[in-house]
């Protein structure tokens, strides 16, 4: 008896309702969303991220006028201190997410699973993508707001921009990649006040001078935080800091790979490549052509019309530097509201308004501006809005009552009361605003009075006569002011005769410039 065998066909064999096996690719990206879940629904992620929303509402609600002409590349700087907050927690939580499996004692379950462990890994790390996602969100719309105002000045940098995102993605594998390296939950908390202390130390010693500081994730520390320079001029690396820690950020993650036993061609083949990012991000950051840098901040400060263009506006002349042209028009308001109370030739009298900065102890440092020699010139800083708007119209007023800034440092008696009124004569609210362009805030007692440059110091009496000029009808004060303009605007009237000329009882003590 024979039998024969006949070959059966592999495919019709098949069980054609046979279910294919799963996609690695969709398992791992499927545990990546119910990780980035459960990340949310921790405490620390939860609250911080809430209060990280509540910082940036509220900073864009509390606002003062300075903060209606933005300098955008300050602003993108302001947006990478914020995450941190949302750095930490995530590090922490990251971590924790990983250890799971060894607080509930599940970690042997794991090896009867299809997935490999560093696949498992590579879900933790996808899972904190979203939080960086959230912060650049968050970081966008802050910027977006601040850079539509219409007194926007400059523009922002994409790398300082990216600053906040990348830590934020940082700390998240960061925290995976320690939970393979040190699996203890204490290590996060640890590693945290490590790099804390670290920082501390090295700012004691110095090190906030060295190139070796944009090895950090956020850089501040060489900005002073003062007056706004040209962006030129700041010198900061941003796209290779950028780049340095997204190729940090993707070294990372490898190493977190390389650790689980990812060692597919893949996996060395991006670790190569991040590699190379970070090295070229570290490379990219070296200090170079500092001595270029440091003379056009040289030439910015002490000869600024080399690098300046002017317009003209209604006979003066406006010059600023590249990134505040659009505040001109903003200057040469305040020029003619300040010159329409002014009379004999000073209503005339064309001005030169210039823009000036000073590097001498560093950039953007709160610094008193020198007062200019040259006749018929003021300076104006690089902030403008709120109180810089009486400020410089105390500085428009001295040049038109003295001659120039240098001239107007001398001034007092009937002088000083003069350019008050020509500050307040047309100011809607002038009692309010004179109390704004003092130092002590109040409108009471003597007192110095700001500007761009040097302030000017006023007595309890020549105080006394300004606030009740600002109470008396200005149609009548300012046609005395223009009526009397050549003794008021006189070294030698006193603050007494100033007072007898506007109309106004002569205080006890003001009887001479000298008293």
């Amino acid at each position: 008896m024979s039998a024969t065998i006949t070959p059966v066909d592999a495919s019709a064999a098949a069980l054609p309702d046979a279910p294919r096996p799963p996609r690695r690719t969709g398992a791992v990206l499927a545990l990546a969303r119910f990780e980035a879940r459960e990340l949310f629904s921790q405490i620390p992620v939860l609250f911080f991220s809430v209060l990280y929303i509540g910082l940036i509402a509220l900073r864009m609600t509390r606002q003062e006028g300075m903060d209606d002409y933005p300098v955008l590349h300050v602003v993108d700087r302001s947006t990478q201190t914020p995450p941190l907050l949302l750095a930490i927690a995530l590090l922490v939580c990251s971590n924790a997410a990983v250890l799971r499996s060894r607080r509930h004692g599940t970690v042997q379950q794991f090896d009867v699973l299809a997935m490999e462990p560093w696949r498992r890994t590579l879900a933790h790390l996808l899972s904190v993508l979203p939080y960086a996602a959230f912060t650049a969100i968050v970081v966008g719309v802050e910027f977006t707001r601040e850079a539509l105002k219409p007194g926007a000045i400059g523009h922002g940098s994409v790398g300082e921009l990216a600053a906040g995102p990348l830590t934020v993605l940082l700390a998240g594998v960061t925290g995976v990649l320690l939970a393979r390296l040190l699996p203890s939950p204490f290590v996060p908390m640890l590693f945290v006040v490590a790099v804390y202390v670290g920082g501390v130390m090295a700012s004691a010693a110095g090190a906030d001078d060295t190139w070796a500081v944009w090895l950090s994730p956020i850089v501040v520390s060489d900005i002073a935080g003062g007056d706004p320079v040209p962006s030129a001029l700041i010198g900061r690396p941003a796209a290779w800091h950028a780049l340095y820690l997204a190729g940090l950020c993707a070294l990372l993650m490898c190493a977190a790979l390389l650790t689980s036993g990812g060692r597919t061609r893949a996996v060395r083949t991006a670790t190569a490549l991040a590699l190379a990012a970070t090295a070229a991000g570290v490379a990219g950051q070296l200090p170079r052509d500092t001595a270029a840098l440091e003379a056009a901040r040289t030439t910015a400060s002490t000869t600024p019309r080399k690098v300046q263009s002017c317009t003209t506006y209604g006979g003066s002349t406006y010059c600023s530097f590249p990134e505040w042209t659009g505040v001109r028009d903003d200057w040469a308001r305040v020029v003619d509201r300040v010159r329409s109370a002014a009379g004999g030739t000073a209503a005339r009298t064309p001005l030169t308004v210039r823009q000036h900065i000073d590097t001498s102890g560093g950039v953007e440092v709160d610094t008193s501006l020198t007062p200019s020699t040259t006749p018929a010139e003021v300076t104006v800083g690089t902030r403008w809005g709120g109180n810089r708007v009486p400020e410089f119209a105390v500085g428009v007023a001295s040049v038109l009552v003295a001659g120039s800034e240098d001239a107007a440092q001398q001034m007092c008696g009937a002088r000083a009361v003069t350019v008050m009124w020509l500050v307040l004569g047309t100011d809607p609210t002038p009692l309010s605003t004179f109390g704004d362009v003092r130092l002590d805030d109040s409108i009471t007692g003597s007192g110095i009075v700001l500007s761009p440059t040097d302030g000017m110091s006023l007595t309890a009496q020549q105080t006394t006569v300004v606030r009740e000029l600002a109470a008396r009808p200005r149609a009548e004060v300012s046609a005395r002011v223009k009526a009397h303009w050549t003794q008021l605007t006189s070294p030698e009237t006193s603050t007494a005769e100033a007072a007898k000329l506007l109309g106004v009882a002569a205080p006890e003590g003001a009887e001479s410039c000298e008293e």
